[in-house]
């Protein structure tokens, strides 16, 4: 190879020169000079009144112009400037080469240009080049990156520079090759842009990855095992042409809008999205106009490459975005944005996550030449010092790394025994959580769907398995969430009430678990009160791992309040709704002229003294075959309120009094009771009689509830707050 050669020399006094220049063009194309890639054949020589000399390439030198030249300061001894153009060969050991050793090869010709001043000698400033920073030096026959990694530099041997621009998602590698940006990576918090830069994501609203015609690839993120800290936990593709949302989700479950596609390693097209699924994750591969985009989602980390060229905008372009200006609202709730506090984990060592982190600059992962390792570390760093390494979260960046590797043909032979990462082959796979739960280790180290930390957070608070208990009209409901029995360890499959034939119901979708009862599938239980437990599979095994639970759940009806109900005898029937904590039910009261209630009494007339009557006391919303409303006591007065005056006792302790054959205490056919006695007034009064009854609810199946007519035993379990019924006639 040529080297066309600049030779600059200071003379004194010199004589037998040619002709003198200040300010003028000359004319090398026959030695044509090569300068930072171009080949010049005219200089523009000049020499300022401060005395500097600017030997220049495209025009003469001026202040604030672009220009390609060399300027010396001759501190106003200079006079003028002749020019020499040798032909003779400069080879290696010429005085070129001496001074320059970094040059090689020969050249066959040479510019001089000497100086003349008006000293006997002259000392000549340091080259400046104008209008440069020299930042980089490049060597002769190297071929090297510019600053910015988007264009390739070559010095040849002639020390002419040549630049050659990287294409669209290229960028130009140290070894000064054009090859693939890496792949925009988003694992845990952390999303890595094509570009190296990494940013964390603290909260909980989807963002926009990637922006471009046609095509927008979003991110949500949830917390997991802690609130403080979010986690990948979906992408969607959403596809502007047909109006369509593609979401990769947990466990390689793949949606279309809202219809769960059946995958596997056969690529099936979508929209011109190829779709498949394998042991490894979701792979997604867009098909646009002038471009390709490939995703891979595993349910932990996403990893995006494009081929073609395109305009792009979002996190994967640069990570530093505003975040405001990425959200994605349709996916992100009003309060996503909330960045929530959580205790600090005391056992997490972080300075152990902090050298197990650094792995990534040790081999084998240096054989790794196209991706920097360093964004990766952080984001391994800034998790697993906040976050417990679980869920295998102490390989995901490892392997997010050398998946990135991977993908542009850069293999890390050797990496998982080294860093004791074994393959997430499948883990998690096929595993579908509901919205409050994730995917994750259980004590087991088996996948399943543990809660979520703010879902969790009230039952763990108190230490509750569940909601509490839903009362209906002799039902019983209680609902267990499937996540809170997982993490104790608990297999729902073997719950049962006391009835080993009632079994629980799981939700496919929410993963809630519900047992009930009520009064035609009783289940065993026990005055409105039933126990979730486990069977034993294997009663005569010495020892057992299964988690063993009893956990009681119970409705109550409350007795009714001491507010009055007063009725006249020309009245007709009584009607009060009873709210009893968590059961309904209504009592009511009518009379009649037969024992059996079906003939009520026409007040219009009136009644006579000594005729018969029975008042029916009747409940509505109470189970006969367990509960029954008793009349405890009826005692009549002459006066309201039983204030003075004379008392005459119809029941006592729950039995007829003995020395009056008309009074009568029967059942009804509904777990009520009915009075019966024949009218009476008291002598010598004319203010009326007022009969006052008080009741009370009574289990059916407790031994002092059905008892015979004189019983003398207490009647009921206490009743703090009876009803009291008053009736008066005149």
């Amino acid at each position: 190879m040529l080297r066309l050669l600049l030779y600059l020399s200071a003379l004194s006094q010199l004589t037998g020169a040619t002709a003198p220049l200040y300010s003028s063009q000359i004319n090398i194309s026959s030695c044509p000079i090569p300068y930072f890639g171009k080949l010049y054949q005219t200089l523009y020589v000049n020499i300022s009144t401060n005395g500097t000399l600017a030997i220049c390439f495209n025009n003469y030198f001026s202040e604030g112009n672009e220009n390609d030249c060399l300027l010396l300061d001759s501190q106003g001894y200079l006079q003028n400037v002749s020019s020499k153009i040798n032909t003779s060969t400069a080879n290696s050991g010429s005085q070129f080469h001496v001074a320059l050793g970094q040059l090689a090869g020969s050249s066959p010709c040479s510019v001089t240009l000497m100086m003349q001043d008006n000293a006997t000698s002259t000392q000549v400033s340091p080259v400046q080049i104008t209008n440069r920073t020299l930042c980089l030096v490049y060597e002769t026959d190297t071929v090297a990156c510019d600053s910015e990694h988007s264009s390739v530099v070559t010095c040849n041997a002639t020390a002419a520079l040549s630049v050659s621009p990287c294409g669209s998602f290229t960028r130009c590698h140290g070894n000064g090759q054009c090859v693939l940006k890496p792949t925009c990576t988003v694992t845990g918090p952390a999303v890595i842009d094509f570009n190296g830069n990494v940013t964390f994501i603290q909260n909980r609203c989807a963002y926009t990855l990637m922006s471009l015609p046609g095509l927008k690839l979003l991110a949500t993120f949830q917390e997991r095992r802690r609130k403080d800290i979010s986690f990948l936990d979906s992408v969607i593709l959403r596809l502007d042409g047909p109006s369509v949302d593609i979401k990769l989700g947990q466990g390689g479950k793949v949606q279309l809008d809202n219809t769960t596609l059946s995958l596997n390693s056969s690529s099936q097209t979508k929209h011109n999205v190829e779709l498949s699924k394998d042991q490894n994750g979701v792979t997604a591969k867009v098909l646009l106009s002038n471009l390709t985009a490939f995703i891979i989602f595993d349910g932990t980390t996403a990893q995006i490459r494009m081929n073609g060229s395109a305009s792009l905008q979002g996190l994967c372009a640069n990570s530093s975005s505003s975040l405001s200006e990425v959200k994605f609202t349709e996916f992100s709730s009003a309060s996503c944005e909330t960045e929530h506090n959580d205790t600090v984990d005391s056992r997490i060592n972080c300075t152990m996550m902090t050298e197990h982190c650094n792995l990534l600059k040790e081999a084998p992962f240096t054989s790794c030449n196209h991706i920097d390792p360093e964004p990766y570390i952080t984001a391994c760093n800034n998790t697993l010092c906040r976050y417990p390494a679980v869920d295998s979260l102490q390989c995901q960046f490892l392997e997010a790394y050398a998946r990135a590797c991977g993908l542009l043909n850069d293999t890390q032979d050797g990496w998982r025994s080294k860093t004791r990462c074994s393959p997430s082959q499948g883990f998690c796979q096929d595993t579908y959580c509901s919205d409050h739960e994730f995917c994750g280790e259980d004590i087991t180290g088996r996948s399943n769907c543990l809660c979520r930390a703010d879902f969790a957070a009230k039952y763990k608070s108190t230490g509750d398995l569940g909601d509490p208990t839903v009362c209906g009209n002799n039902t019983a409901t209680v609902s267990l969430p499937g996540c809170l029995l997982t993490e104790r360890g608990i297999n729902h499959s073997v719950l049962h009430l006391n009835n080993d034939s009632c079994r629980g119901y799981m939700d496919e979708k929410t993963h809630i678990m519900t047992f009930s009862f009520n009064s035609s599938n009783p289940c065993g239980t026990v005055t409105y009160k039933n126990t979730i437990k486990t069977t034993d599979s294997n009663s005569s095994a010495l020892i057992s791992r299964q988690s063993t639970i009893n956990l009681d759940f119970s409705c109550f009806y409350s007795q009714p309040d001491d507010k009055q109900i007063t009725f006249k005898i020309k009245g007709s029937t009584g009607l009060r709704q009873v709210v009893s904590g968590t059961w309904n039910y209504s009592l009511s009261m009518g009379m009649f002229s037969d024992a059996e209630c079906t003939k009520p009494i026409n007040f219009t007339n009136g009644v006579t003294m000594g005729q018969t009557i029975y008042i029916n006391l009747d409940t509505d919303g109470l189970d006969g075959n367990v509960i029954n409303l008793v009349i405890e006591s009826c005692s009549a007065t002459s006066k309201a309120n039983d204030n003075g005056g004379p008392k005459y006792d119809l029941i006592k302790n729950g039995c007829g009094n003995p020395n009056d054959k008309s009074v009568k205490v029967l059942k009804n056919k509904k777990g009520g009771s009915i009075i019966a006695f024949e009218i009476f007034k008291f002598k010598g009064s004319n203010s009326g009689v007022f009969l006052n009854c008080k009741m009370k609810l009574c289990v059916k199946n407790n031994p002092s509830c059905g008892r015979k007519r004189r019983s003398l035993r207490p009647l009921t379990f206490d009743d703090e707050n009876p009803a009291i019924v008053t009736l008066a006639w005149t």
